[in-house]
Formats: structure tokens, C-alpha cells, sequence
């Protein structure tokens, strides 16, 4: 038989790199972590052959004394935990005192270091038999890193790695990733002696939106709102893109814990609940958002890459993500976008002063400076010969007839440039399908039927809201054969099916017995829906998959009862949509993720017939 024997340092360390040390990329995250764990403001960082030649990082942390270096490269030893306390409430990036040991035995590895007492001193190891070298050297305070011909004693390793871009391009993405966890931090990154990303710390709100900008792009950030919602030890805050800015992929999708970017299922879950109802169908969302949690109500020490985290109150964290998303997308309305004053009230009555938005929910970045308007306007009334004449002397009090048949009070004095609502006044009717209207900034486009699809289905959920659940009794109750666990979250989450209009019943340790079902589900697949609702309930501690196939159903009802194209739209009727839609949660995408409207300002027009040249 085979002897059992203690592995030898040097392969323990290397069986662990396999772990920890997956490619260059997986270095490059272990070394910046510990700087700024060590409280560097700023890391520099040198790559070479797409981190296989070189990998360097310097910073102006606290440092590491001399005493401390060659301990340093051992395996299991570390700074950030003493006690089986602290692993409970970890605070840091790293605590698994592994990193170091296992980067050199597959490295050359050089760590030179200044604690700050003015002597820096260098220690080196060579990945054969892990002895460690400390000789006096030249270093400012803080910590340099050089890892060389990774994996240069593992060929077996090193023959998996990719070209040398594929490489550097996932360098690339977890440095962008270290970047958004730390805006306090600057980061300067070069590959190949050409400097690639330069970021300055990022203090203020705006500054942070620059850095997500130069990370994400700038077109993420023009489409993005910001969200900042507390509970009592939670906060979650950060940049959600509008539904109009979806990927065909999920990779603009940035969730942080505590600082540490993670991928996890309950996380993800919430975020696409909470995009649901405004989302194409096949797109992926975008966000880059942050959870500050207690420590000791997550466990970050469920993964060697610590890439994944488990929440101590799963289904509390789920709802309290997918509730704030869900108010964010809801709370968007058309006049967020605007820049237009308006002192409309959000029913279209003039109120005579601008009220602010709510500073919880504002858009990201704000629009352009609002265009002046002249109150000079060639809105038709519907019938030949009656279009008011741009200059006209009277045109404000053809204006205001105009639009009193559809309700509108204007007011008879003030700033004509604070009398128009964010969406403006119906100009005409396009080919039956599109509301075109003016506002003060240029001209704004309307798909109608989009935008009352909108309409009617949020007026439907209201109302269903309001009238409650009326059930229905099943004239031969179905039974159902599930697992005992799926039995148990049935029983022990009861009253969520009561609420949602179903009457579920225990029948046996693995059947349950439906009784009654939402009218509105009659000659819905029954028996799928439920097992589905019983999958999220083990999983995430909830559900809202019939919710979701109620809403499927009134959406398809809404749909069918929305103005269809080619109708004629009189201009109070146009106008009378117009301020529905400023009026209503979500309206600036229809039931299917689509756009309801668009905005061109005088000055996209004026650059479009080359105006000014």
C-alpha cells in the first residue's frame, strides 16, 4: 500500500498557487489587494509580456519590517487575523496569509520594503526550495513587488496560458474592477513601457462619476441613475443603467461587498427581479453598485479566490437590493432627463413654482443646459389654415385656447420658459405612429403606442393592486408530488401563497394539494409556476414568480387595449398622453423594454443642418 507522508513546503505551496494563482490576472489581484489592505493612496503598476515576464507593484502603504519580510513569503502567516473573532468579521481584502507563499513558488520573487523608519530592506525568493534572502536596499515608504517568469518551474502550468493580449486583457478588467472598489485610490497601470490607465483619487461624487466613466464609458454614465438607499446596518449605492441601456452580455455588471468585487447568485437574482418588467427580453443589465454590510453578517471565507461571499440573512439582503432598484427604475420619469423647469405639477396643472427632485433619485449625470425657448411656436390646431405664425403678437393667447380644450391651464403671466412642461406640447401626428412635440429644448418624439402600453398596463397593476386578489376555487383540487424540503418551504412560507391568491396545502412529507388559484391565472399551467415559486423559495428565501406571470398577463391586456398605429390622435388627445407619461412610474420604456420617446435638442438639430458654419 501507498505510505502516507507530509508533503514537503515547496509543494504545498505549489498545490495552493493552483488554487490562488489561476494567471497573471490572479497575481496582479493579490499583490494590489494587499497594498491597499496596507493603506496605500496610490499603486503603480508595470507589466511586461502580458504579466508573465513581469509583474511589478509599488505603493505607499504602511510597509513591512525587516523582521517581518522573510515571514512574510510563509505560508499561513498574516497581519489581518489573530483569532477565530476576527475571521468571523473580516475586514480586509486578504486574511488567508497564502498569497505570497504560493506566488513564489511558481516566481521569481522580489518583495523590497520601507516601514518608514528610513531603512527599506529586500528579500528574495527564487520558487526552488523557498529559502528566503534579506539584504539592505533603496525603497521609499511602502512596498514593492516583482514577480518574474511566472510559472517558470511549472511548465505544465505556464503551456495553459493564454496569447500575451488575451492575458493583459484580464489584467486589464481586474484592475478596473480594483479601481471602482477603491475611488480614494490612484492607480497608474503600464504594459509593455506604455502607460495604459491613469486614475487620480476620486473624492467627490463627480469625480467618482468621471472614474465609472473612464472604466465603464461615458455612455454608461449619460444613461445611468444614481441610487443611495440605507437600512439599519446596509447601504447600498452606486450606478444602475437605464432599461434603454441594456448588453447583450453581462459584463458591465460591477457588485461590491464591503469593497471586495463578488459574483453571487442572490445578488444577481434581485437584480434581474428588479429590472423585470423593463427589460427586453435577452438583454442583461448594467450596474456598478456597492454594499456596505456589517462585517460579521457575511462570510467572505467561503472561496479560495474570495470571488464568492454567503450572507448570514439571504433573503433580508435580496429584498432590500431588488426593493431599491425597483424604486429607482420606477421613480424615473421623463423630466428627470430634462433640463426644461417646468412649473407643471406632475398632473399637468401649473403650480406655479419648480419643484426639486428627489435627491435620493436623480439621474447620474445631468443633461446639457436647457436650450432658451423663444415661446414662439407653429403648433397646429388639427385643421388647415389655423397653424399659429411663428412671431405672431398673439400667439400666446391663441396658445392658451388652444390647449384649455384639453385641460391645460396655462398661466396668464410668468417666464414663458418656465411654462412648458418637460415633454412639451403636441405639434402633429407622424404617420400614425409617432407624437411629435415641442419643449424647450427642441423637439421630442413619442412612439404612442409604446408610451400608452406604459400607461395602461401601470393603471392596470394599480388597480389590481387596489382591488386585491379574487381567488378561485379548483373543481378537482390538483396534488402535487414534490421533495420533502420543497414540502416544507410550501407549509412554513404559507402565507406568501395566500397572499398572492393561492390556497396550498400540506397533503403528505412529499405532496402538497392546490385548492385555489388567482382567477386572473385560470388556464395558467399550474403545477410548473408552483414549482418554480418553490425553487426561489430554497434558494433565495422568496419568490415573485407569480407576480411576475400575473404582470405577464396584464401587460398581454394591456398591450391589446393601447391605442394602435394609424390611429389619429387629436392634439389635446396627443397632449393628454404627453402628460400621462410624465405622471407615470417606468414610462420612459414600454411593458417589453422598449423606448417610449427621444429628445433632439435645437442644438443636435442646428448641428445636423450645419447651422453656424
Amino acid at each position: 500500500m501507498p505510505i502516507i507522508k507530509v508533503l514537503s513546503p515547496q509543494l504545498a505551496n505549489q498545490i495552493a498557487a493552483g488554487e490562488v494563482v489561476e494567471r497573471p490576472a490572479s497575481v496582479l489581484k493579490e499583490l494590489v489587494e494587499n497594498s491597499l489592505d496596507a493603506g496605500a493612496q496610490s499603486v503603480d503598476i508595470d507589466i511586461e509580456q502580458g504579466g508573465v515576464k513581469l509583474i511589478r507593484i509599488r505603493d505607499d502603504g504602511c510597509g513591512i519590517g525587516k523582521d517581518d519580510l522573510a515571514l512574510a513569503l510563509s505560508r499561513h502567516a498574516t497581519s489581518k487575523i489573530d483569532d477565530l473573532e476576527d475571521l468571523e468579521a473580516v475586514a480586509t481584502l486578504g486574511f488567508r496569509g497564502e498569497a505570497l507563499a504560493s506566488i513564489a513558488s511558481v516566481s521569481r520573487l522580489s518583495l523590497t520594503s520601507n516601514s518608514g523608519n528610513g531603512n527599506a530592506w529586500r528579500a528574495v525568493s527564487e520558487g526552488r526550495d523557498m529559502e528566503v534572502e534579506v539584504a539592505p536596499a533603496s525603497h521609499p515608504q511602502g512596498t514593492s513587488v516583482e514577480v518574474r517568469d511566472l510559472f517558470f518551474n511549472t511548465p505544465a502550468r505556464r503551456k495553459f496560458l493564454r496569447t500575451e493580449k488575451t492575458e493583459y486583457n484580464r489584467i486589464d478588467d481586474s484592475i478596473k474592477k480594483l479601481a471602482l472598489s477603491r475611488f480614494d485610490v490612484a492607480f497608474n497601470l503600464r504594459h509593455n513601457q506604455r502607460a495604459q490607465l491613469s486614475l487620480r483619487p476620486a473624492k467627490t461624487q463627480l469625480e467618482q462619476e468621471k472614474r465609472v466613466a473612464d472604466i465603464c464609458g461615458t455612455t454608461f454614465m449619460q444613461q445611468a441613475l444614481y441610487v443611495d438607499n440605507t437600512r439599519p446596518g446596509l447601504r447600498l449605492w452606486g450606478w444602475i443603467g437605464l432599461p434603454t441601456f441594456s448588453r447583450s452580455q453581462a459584463d458591465l455588471q460591477y457588485f461590491f461587498v464591503n469593497g471586495r468585487c463578488i459574483r453571487d447568485k442572490v445578488v444577481s437574482h434581485a437584480v434581474r427581479q428588479a429590472y423585470q418588467d423593463v427589460l427586453y427580453h435577452g438583454r442583461h443589465s448594467a450596474f456598478v453598485l456597492f454594499l456596505e454590510i456589517t462585517p460579521a453578517d457575511v462570510d467572505v471565507n467561503v472561496h479560495p479566490t474570495k470571488h464568492e461571499v454567503r450572507f448570514r440573512e439571504s433573503g433580508s439582503i435580496h429584498s432590500f437590493i431588488s426593493h431599491t432598484l425597483k424604486q429607482a427604475l420606477a421613480e424615473d420619469r421623463p423630466q428627470n432627463h430634462l433640463q426644461s423647469n417646468s412649473g407643471y405639477d406632475m398632473q399637468g396643472n401649473y403650480s406655479g413654482s419648480v419643484a426639486e427632485p428627489d435627491s435620493h433619485w436623480q439621474p447620474a449625470l445631468h443633461s446639457q443646459p436647457a436650450m432658451q425657448f423663444s415661446g414662439k411656436s407653429s403648433i397646429g390646431t388639427g385643421s388647415a389654415g389655423s397653424d399659429l405664425l411663428p412671431g405672431s403678437s398673439d400667439s400666446m393667447q391663441n396658445f392658451q385656447s388652444l390647449y384649455s380644450t384639453a385641460g391645460i391651464n396655462l398661466p396668464e403671466k410668468g417666464d414663458e420658459q418656465q411654462d412648458i412642461p418637460p415633454l412639451g406640447y403636441a405639434i402633429a401626428q407622424l404617420k400614425g405612429i409617432y407624437i411629435l412635440a415641442e419643449n424647450s429644448d427642441g423637439l421630442i418624439v413619442v412612439d404612442m403606442h409604446a408610451a400608452h402600453e406604459r400607461i395602461t398596463y401601470e393603471r392596470m397593476k394599480s388597480a389590481f393592486d387596489d382591488q386585491g386578489l379574487i381567488s378561485q376555487p379548483l373543481l378537482v383540487p390538483e396534488s402535487l408530488a414534490v421533495s420533502q424540503r420543497e414540502a416544507d418551504a410550501a407549509e412554513q412560507h404559507n402565507q406568501v401563497f395566500a397572499k398572492l391568491g393561492f390556497v396550498v396545502e400540506r397533503a403528505a412529507a412529499e405532496s402538497v394539494i392546490v385548492r385555489e388559484i388567482p382567477a386572473i391565472l385560470r388556464g395558467s399551467e399550474v403545477e410548473g409556476l408552483l414549482r418554480d415559486v418553490l425553487s426561489d423559495l430554497l434558494e433565495h428565501g422568496n419568490s415573485d414568480r407569480i407576480r411576475e406571470h400575473i404582470n405577464e398577463i396584464l401587460s398581454t391586456m394591456a398591450c391589446h387595449g393601447s391605442v394602435r398605429a394609424n390611429r389619429r390622435l387629436s392634439i389635446p388627445e396627443m397632449n393628454a398622453l404627453l402628460r400621462d407619461m410624465e405622471a407615470t412610474e417606468r414610462s420612459g420604456q414600454c411593458n417589453h423594454g422598449r423606448p417610449t420617446w427621444s429628445q433632439l435638442t435645437l442644438d443636435q438639430l442646428d448641428k445636423l443642418f450645419l447651422r453656424g458654419r
